[in-house]
């Protein structure tokens, strides 16, 4: 018996509220966080600071949320456990595990940008584990503002995603977070956030708890300390748990592990404070056990009970990542250079992220991991990078299925925004991908909005030519759709690659004949090795070049040959560009101090036998 489907739901603690906060990417959710912590004196902000929620690096320098966190303050003598989660669809396996531990949530929509994909995305999941929102239009003080209009189209959102008829109730508050306040009536501005605070109270539930059942937990986060060990985030569903108390773990293959309570750790504002016992319907952080995982239980260990495990979409792409094998593994600060360092670090982000799986391969030189988009796996190369690891990593490809004996491959929803001018370029490139158009309108000021359902192999690549035909102005975003059948072979990278012949430093006189066959990838005084790719080549195939070669001097003058090189800068190389850029043959060197392209075989005799023995691409 699984003591939660027999609890009385008559048993509700209602001095607390657990509640979670969703939207489309920029539209507010962490900025809104910080006026709820204000409202409330949970935090004491310094000058100048915001987003605190935002507390890693890397979602500070891209403004995303990437994570998921908690926090929790008082109202009204209702404590609120409040968790913010990313709004990007690569991230789903964060928000499919949050909306288990709270009772309703926040959709958040910006008043004039409306529903966008990750925001029909995140809704999706809310409706489907029963929760019923309540709609935040945000930003409502900004320019061209149409609260109204965001509402209807809201409202449209919730029943194309088959709401049933008391979520189509739901309560609408106007807000502005970055001003700190909310309120029920647009027309009518407040001058704090108690309006949202006191709709949360009417209309959020309070948890479901009864103290007398046998202790039940699951695990959603994990987080590691070098003193307690592992520490398990989760909701505590049923009976209390007290400090240094007996229980077990439950794991996914029905195996027990026994042990105690050694930490109780629940949230006061963002700080983590120990306590001695924890009851049904808190949110708190627990040590113990090390074996726990995400989605276990942990439990009473008289009555070692499992809850359900979490249901979590599957990975559509995956890469492969090895050590750094290039000629300068070692001389950019990397501390972490083997395959062990790699297989130990890996195993721990697997363990973490639910999202993400990792598979051994070449006995363990190379290592196959899946996830949910390109900037899911991007997100954990990138803080690779940062903990000093230097990898190589291939071209990422997308994971087919077969159903119903049918070759499957994923497919993507993209939406793009974009001036009117545009429209024939991007129509035409998305042609030659074999996208299909289900919607274009235009939008409230004047650009073309349009939707396409695209394989998810013909999108890498596309961001960065999307940005040049739009020449920056384009705004595209994408979101699983489904699995649908093979859609054939695409076109693939039309330019070939210039490939530096042998090791030494870039002078400006070869780079500037090579600056004319197409974009550099580096500048003068970069160090090279063979097989590093030093530009593109738009005038042909992949192409050997000589970027070290220096002018002859002779005590002659000519006229003419003597004048200043003029050099065009190069392309700054991120992560993003290099991933898109990259064919099958062709790999990322990451280091802590760089990012650089090569061919996978280094010399040109090893590429020539492979080009003999691999067939040509149509």
């Amino acid at each position: 018996m699984i003591y939660y489907a027999a609890m009385s739901t008559d048993k509700r603690r209602d001095e607390v509220r657990n509640i979670a906060i969703i939207a489309h990417v920029d539209h507010g959710k962490t900025t809104l966080v910080d006026a709820l912590l204000k409202q409330t004196s949970a935090y004491t902000f310094k000058e100048g600071e915001s987003t605190i929620m935002d507390s890693n690096d890397l979602e500070r320098e891209r403004g995303i949320t990437i994570f998921s966190k908690n926090a929790s303050f008082m109202f009204k003598e209702k404590r609120f456990n409040i968790v913010d989660t990313p709004g990007h669809a690569d991230f789903g396996s964060e928000v499919e595990r949050i909306l288990k531990m709270v009772d309703g949530v926040l959709l958040l929509v910006d008043a004039f940008e409306g529903p966008m994909p990750q925001t029909k995305f995140v809704l999706k999941k809310s409706l489907e584990r029963g929760l019923r929102p309540i709609l935040v239009v945000n930003k409502v003080d900004r320019p061209n503002a149409r609260p109204q209009e965001v509402v209807d189209l809201t409202f449209d959102l919730f029943v194309e995603l088959g709401a049933t008829d008391a979520q189509l109730d739901f309560p609408i508050v106007f807000a502005s977070g970055r001003e700190g306040w909310a309120t029920l009536d647009v027309a009518h501005p407040a001058t704090d956030m108690e309006a949202l605070l006191d709709t949360v109270i009417r209309h959020v539930p309070p948890p479901i708890a009864d103290p007398g059942l046998p202790f039940q937990m699951q695990a959603m986060m994990l987080s590691y300390d070098d003193f307690i060990g592992r520490i398990a985030t989760g909701r505590v569903y049923h009976g209390r748990i007290r400090k240094g108390e007996a229980m077990a773990l439950v794991a996914a293959d029905g195996s027990i592990t026994k042990g105690r309570a050694t930490k109780i750790l629940k949230y006061q504002g963002l700080k983590k404070i120990e306590a001695e016992e924890a009851i049904a319907g808190d949110i708190i952080s627990i040590s113990g056990i090390e074996a726990v995982r995400v989605g276990e239980t942990l439990c009473s260990a008289e009555f070692p009970e499992a809850m359900p495990l979490i249901k979590i979409d599957e990975p559509t792409i995956s890469m492969n990542f090895s050590h750094n094998t290039s000629p300068f593994a070692g001389k950019d600060g990397g501390k972490f250079l083997t395959s062990r360092h790699i297989r130990e670090r890996l195993a721990h982000e697997a363990m973490m992220n639910v999202g993400m799986r990792v598979e051994e391969a070449d006995g363990g030189e190379r290592f196959k991991v899946s996830g949910r988009g390109e900037l899911h796996l991007a997100i954990l190369i990138e803080t690779m990078r940062r903990e000093s690891y230097e990898i190589e990593v291939s071209r990422p490809v997308v994971i087919y299925k077969e159903i119903d004996g049918k070759k499957c491959e994923p497919i993507e929803e993209l939406t793009i925004e974009i001036d009117p001018e545009y429209q024939g370029a991007v129509m035409q490139n998305m042609g030659a991908r074999r996208a299909e158009l289900r919607v274009m309108k235009s939008s409230a000021v004047g650009t073309l909005r349009m939707e396409f359902l695209i394989a998810a192999r013909a999108l890498m690549g596309f961001r960065s030519e999307f940005m040049t035909m739009t020449k920056g102005s384009g705004i595209m975003y994408q979101n699983f759709y489904d699995y649908q059948p093979f859609r054939g072979d695409l076109p693939t990278r039309q330019s070939g690659v210039q490939i530096a012949q042998a090791p030494g430093v870039a002078l400006s006189y070869s780079l500037n004949g090579l600056q004319a066959r197409g974009e550099l990838f580096i500048q003068p005084n970069d160090e090279v090795y063979e097989g590093m790719i030093v530009g593109a080549n738009n005038k042909g195939p992949d192409l050997t070049v000589n970027a070290t070669k220096g002018k002859k001097l002779t005590n002659m003058r000519a006229s003419g040959t003597d004048d200043a090189i003029t050099l065009i800068a190069p392309r700054e190389m991120t992560l993003e560009f290099a991933l898109e850029f990259i064919e099958d043959d062709e790999l990322v060197e990451v280091t802590p101090k760089a990012i650089r392209l090569r061919k996978r075989y280094l010399t040109e005799n090893d590429r020539k036998i492979l080009s003999r023995r691999t067939p040509a691409k149509v």
